[in-house]
């Protein structure tokens, strides 16, 4: 005969005794110890990692071909002309944003959605991982040009800041809308293409590539500082992940109770 629970004591949960429940018990804390110790090691391993997926030889070969380019007056004799040195710097620009173009290139990025990180953090981080480069490759490509020939150094800045956020944009539109893991290509093909076709059929009254002294000078800088905030618009907007990836999670269900196998002991 079963003896009955004496009235008011509380209902005690049935547990199962497995081998290896309590033993392992300890390990697992001192895991979970171990791994709140590592987390403020983190973020060098995330800075670290994000470093050794950055598309270098691209972008060093896009940089590489800048100043080799203006610096081609200083080779004649003679006065160095306005006029070339301007379009050998846009050239050189040019080259560069095309290597730009390949910086969000992630053949592991569909591996890297799930992780807590989010996009706007690893893109932020190749950003400023190619950061240092731009701005060393910026001024050397100015001390380069003949002082006498050097066109206006904040209109050309501009310049080259806008080309620069267009391309990061166009690779983020690509990556978010298209879900492209290695953009680049498509991207500078696209900014090639554009750039010629902006050279020859803009109207003048929309030109972006005009001469220091023509006077649509101030204008064409107007537009381009237009083009840049419009270009951080649509990189803001394309940078994070897209809503419906984030809510296509497997939902949590409630774990099932767990009945004692025949033979268990009782604790």
């Amino acid at each position: 005969m079963s003896r009955g629970r004496p009235r008011g004591e509380p209902d005690r949960q049935v547990r199962c005794r497995t081998p290896g429940a309590e033993a392992g018990r300890g390990p697992a804390r001192t895991r979970e110890a171990r791994d709140g110790r590592r987390t403020p090691g983190v973020g060098g391993a995330l800075i670290r990692a994000v470093g050794r997926t950055v598309p270098w030889r691209a972008l060093v070969l896009g940089a590489g071909v800048g100043p080799v380019l203006v610096a081609l007056p200083r080779l004649s004799e003679g006065q160095p002309d306005p006029w070339l040195s301007l379009v050998l710097l846009r050239a050189a620009v040019l080259a560069f944003v095309l290597g730009l173009a390949f910086l969000l290139d992630d053949p592991a990025r569909h591996l890297t959605v799930p992780v807590a990180t989010g996009r706007w953090v690893r893109t932020g981080l190749r950003v400023a991982w190619a950061a240092p480069l731009a701005g060393l490759w910026w001024w050397a490509v100015l001390a380069l040009v003949p002082a006498g020939a050097r066109p206006p150094v904040g209109a050309t800045t501009l310049e080259a800041a806008a080309s620069a956020v267009l391309v990061l944009a166009a690779a983020a539109a690509a990556v978010r809308f298209a879900d492209e893991s290695e953009p680049g290509l498509s991207v500078a093909t696209g900014l090639l293409a554009a750039a010629f076709l902006a050279l020859l059929f803009l109207p003048g009254r929309w030109a972006l590539f005009v001469t220091v002294d023509d006077p649509r000078w101030e204008a064409a800088h107007q537009r381009w500082a237009l083009l840049l905030a419009a270009a951080a618009v649509v990189w803001v907007a394309c940078g994070p992940e897209p809503v419906r990836r984030r809510r296509l999670r497997p939902a949590r269900h409630p774990p099932a109770p767990r009945t004692c196998p025949a033979g268990s002991g009782r604790l």
